[in-house]
């Protein structure tokens, strides 16, 4: 070699992560080629399935005419729960969810029978059909019904520190109030489906849409009275999961799976979208009554809050999103003295479930919204009051919980996010145009996010994966997360590139499957990437130490002194090819294949005490909005958006910026648009695309500004990275707030507007309405 450090200058160079890279699928989905669960070739003999659901909120069953069903168009088999061979439960924690009604139903749209026929069509027409007589029992559809009845599907539950009732008492200031915030629908791109294809000795390969597949495996192998080893389940990738595919994917693949176990035949389910929102649960509501004690600065003293969720007909994972709601009360402000009790109401509604944030956004609304009125009281600018709270650096830097705050960046980050976004200046721009414009207000709001990273239950804080290393030098990767568009098995490709030094196009990430890697978590909690880049690192760097050690048993030198990179093994002065030293490697008989595994260091958690130190880590985030609302009609729009984001290290900035853009965009959906709303009989009269209004591209900000906080995990994560799936769906309260300020205005800030969310246009004109009256009395 000419020069004796262009090695060490190739290697340095040389990086797989950090670095701005497409998605792994980007060219399939742009030419529609990605495979689906619904786009996988059926075999041949294969059944369509439907579900028969409840028209009722709460009834007792009387009687159940399957008949017409039967004879009805292509109909090959009508199921009830006498068919089900196992357990007819698919609840994920506590058993308390039927796959199909036993004799009563609790919420209009429970599956009460399946229909397998010829066609999906034909299968959902007869499932029409069924004649059911009822005994209507008395239902309760909200959770403030639900807390009144003392109606719950777990236990309440409390976090307390301090003396709050004597904080509150001897506080010179008091703001005291109630809150409802609504729940959400997941709206995934593609929906709940499941395929289930028997094979022999009792086998059965379930293909389904799951953000947990060996919890599909579970619940399937209980429904069948067979052991986990009889059932395979595999996913490829989701169109979208959000929270709405880690539990509530079970009763579709039991069921596919009860009618191919049944039938001896292939079956396909496929829910309709209608039939969908109906039967599925959506991000809990919560409602919220709440005290706080301040002083005259603002800085609160004693915090007290009462929430209840509309937890649905069933536990699912109601208790644990509780947990996260009260651990995420305090969001980025140090909280002396608090009473935080939070409760999941039991309602004759779908069974809530997993969303994106999982609780956190929900818990953290509550304490925003009282910072909020405290400013509007003291006449400070929101931003200030919220400073005077944040978490310190040395001391107020533990949280109610227990757990210390040894990451806080929040001061940094929202003082670099106040400056480029020149807050100060279009603070004042806008009072400028505000009283200078009677119809037209505009809004201004920043809000911080804190965002605890981890599974609350420890053990679910695992994962394993598989990477294969084959003779011409390519690499198969296989680990438990599950892909949903968010990114995971690109940034897992490229942690194995980086690992074992070579280009990511040499490496390919497989489908999910329960039998490659077993005893998986849920792809949620923003974990993914945590974990599972974790356990492929542990795993590629198990086969670089073998390469390496061969390396130096061949061309000489210290094993501890080989260097991969740039697809090129650096040892004892030479480069070699990454492809040529794995052939010889594989003619040596060296292991070129090995299984990683890790597990979250420093955890703990006690239920009962509700402390312990729950998260990893935090990540941190803060944005500010900008919004203009019509005051005689409620439209508002926003006009421009800035986000700053704590990625830590990022893995991939290209894909962590298109994530806080997507949620910075779904939370704004959440707490403005997107209304769900029951009629008195208890069904969900927002069902469908015509009726549940998401946010469209006209409603993103014409200026988006979304940048990435430098910044480095203080916790050792996979190369110091940071969660970047739930914590930005805190960071549109911004949008929220900006409209209540911009209602504020029509009273001249005096008044605290009574906003709820979804801030409809027609909650926006009560809240209007409500400021006017006050202030003309003023």
């Amino acid at each position: 070699m000419n020069d004796a450090g262009a090695p060490a200058i190739k290697q340095a160079a040389w990086a797989a992560v950090g670095r701005a890279r497409p998605h792994e699928s980007a060219t399939l989905h742009v030419l529609g080629q990605a495979t689906y669960t619904d786009d996988i070739a059926e075999v041949a003999g294969t059944l369509h399935a439907a579900l028969g659901l409840s028209s009722k909120a709460h009834a007792n069953i009387l009687s159940l005419d399957l008949a017409p069903v039967r004879a009805a168009r292509g109909v090959v088999s009508v199921l009830t729960v006498k068919d089900i061979p196992g357990t007819n439960d698919c609840g994920p924690i506590i058993h308390d969810d039927p796959i199909l009604a036993d004799g009563k139903v609790e919420y209009v749209g429970q599956p009460i029978f399946i229909v397998v026929a010829d066609t999906h069509d034909n299968a959902r027409r007869a499932a029409r059909l069924a004649k059911v007589a009822y005994e209507e029992l008395p239902a309760i559809l909200t959770p403030q019904e639900a807390h009144a009845a003392k109606s719950y599907v777990v236990p309440p539950m409390r976090l307390a520190r301090g003396d709050a009732e004597t904080a509150f008492a001897h506080a010179p200031h008091k703001v005291a109030g109630k809150l409802f915030v609504g729940g959400q629908e997941q709206f995934y791109l593609e929906g709940q489906i499941a395929y289930a294809i028997p094979g022999e000795d009792k086998g059965m390969l379930v293909q389904c849409s799951t953000q947990h597949p060996s919890e599909m495996q579970h619940v399937v192998a209980h429904a069948l009275g067979l052991h986990s080893h009889h059932i395979v389940v595999e996913c490829r990738r989701m169109g979208g999961g959000f929270g709405g595919k880690e539990s509530q994917s079970a009763l579709w693949a039991a069921a596919a799976a009860i009618a191919a176990s049944k039938l001896n035949r292939p079956v396909k389910l496929r829910a309709d979208r209608d039939d969908d929102m109906l039967v599925t649960g959506k991000r809990h509501c919560f409602y919220y009554e709440y005290e706080v004690g301040y002083d005259e600065t603002g800085r609160i003293l004693a915090a007290k809050v009462d929430m209840v969720s509309r937890a649905g007909f069933s536990a699912d994972l109601s208790g644990p999103v509780a947990t996260r709601a009260v651990c995420h009360y305090d969001n980025a402000y140090y909280l002396s003295d608090v009473d935080i009790r939070a409760a999941c109401g039991k309602t004759n509604t779908q069974s809530n479930t997993a969303f994106r944030g999982f609780g956190g956004p929900q818990g953290a609304i509550a304490m925003e919204y009282v910072l909020d009125e405290i400013a509007r009281t003291l006449q400070v600018d929101a931003l200030d009051i919220r400073k005077i709270n944040f978490y310190g650096k040395t001391e107020r830097n533990v949280t109610p919980y227990g757990q210390a705050v040894v990451d806080n960046v929040i001061h940094e980050l929202v003082a670099e996010l106040e400056t480029s976004s020149e807050y100060r200046a279009r603070r004042e721009a806008i009072d400028a145009f505000n009283a200078s414009s009677p119809v037209l207000k505009k809004g201004l709001a920043l809000t911080p996010v804190k965002f605890g990273i981890a599974f609350n239950v420890t053990h679910l804080n695992q994962a394993g994966a598989l990477v294969h290393v084959y003779v011409d030098g390519s690499i198969m990767v296989n680990h438990g997360g599950t892909e949903m568009g968010q990114g995971i098995n690109t940034k897992v490709m490229q942690v194995v590139a980086h690992e074992l030094g070579v280009d990511m196009d040499n490496v390919r990430a497989t489908a999910t499957n329960t039998s490659k890697v077993a005893n998986t978590s849920a792809t949620a909690a923003s974990t993914g990437a945590d974990l599972n880049g974790k356990a492929a690192q542990d795993a590629a760097r198990q086969i670089k130490e073998r390469l390496a050690a061969f390396a130096a048993k061949e061309y000489g030198g210290e094993a501890a002194d080989v260097r991969f990179a740039a697809d090129t093994v650096f040892v004892n002065a030479m480069e070699v090819p990454f492809p040529h030293l794995v052939q010889k490697a594989y003619l040596a008989r060296v292991q070129l294949w090995s299984d990683g595994f890790y597990a979250t260091p420093g955890l703990s958690w006690d239920a009962k005490t509700m402390n312990g130190r729950p998260f990893s880590y935090f990540a941190y985030g803060a944005a500010v909005a900008e919004v203009v609302v019509d005051t005689l009609t409620g439209e508002w729009k926003l006009l421009r958006a800035d986000a700053l984001y704590d990625a830590g290290n990022s893995l991939n900035p290209a894909i962590d910026i298109g994530q806080v853009e997507g949620a910075f965009i779904q939370g704004m959906g959440w707490l403005t648009t997107e209304e769900l709303w029951w009629n008195a009989g208890g069904k969900l009269m927002t069902h469908a695309p015509s009726t549940y209004k998401i946010p469209g591209v006209s409603d993103c900000p014409q200026d988006f500004r979304v940048r990435l906080f430098k910044n480095r995990n203080v916790e050792d994560s996979i190369h110091r990275s940071k969660a970047v799936g739930e914590p930005p769906l805190l960071l549109p309260f911004s949008v929220f707030f900006a409209i209540r300020d911009a209602i504020s205005a029509v009273g001249g800030h005096r008044v605290n507007p009574p906003l709820n969310a979804p801030a409809t246009s027609e909650e926006i004109l009560d809240a209007i309405a409500f400021v006017e009256a006050a202030a003309s009395r003023a």
